[in-house]
């Protein structure tokens, strides 16, 4: 019986050692999967990073659209108000001019194309 004993002892403490085994790679595995999940998932680091580039860039478009609003504002009031405003917008879009004035018009300046490299 003693040998009988020692060899279920030893089939007992073999299949013990390989599910320890077994069981420290599934748990290796998983944080694996986890780590990837953690890095390259819909919401891991790379994802938080590039989201975060994208507010910077969208927070820097609406304050310069902010500064581009008060500008037109303070002109809209200018134009409503002010007659000398209100003058200068005549002159330069409608091209009016005061009795005894001449208003010359250049031509617009033209693009020059950069001619094509031949090969």
């Amino acid at each position: 019986m003693n040998s009988k004993q020692s060899w279920i002892e030893s089939v007992r403490a073999g299949f013990l050692a390989i599910r320890s085994r077994f069981a420290m790679m599934a748990a290796g595995v998983l944080a694996l999967v986890m780590a990837y999940h953690v890095l390259f998932g819909a919401n891991g680091v790379i994802a938080y990073h590039h989201k975060r580039g994208e507010s910077r860039e969208l927070q820097h478009q609406i304050d310069t659209l902010k500064q581009e609003n008060e500008a037109v504002e303070k002109q809209i009031k200018a134009l409503k108000d002010d007659p000398e405003a209100i003058e200068k917008e005549a002159r330069e879009k409608l091209k009016y001019a005061r009795p005894g004035e001449v208003v010359f018009t250049l031509p617009a300046a033209r693009t020059t194309a950069t001619p094509s490299t031949r090969k």
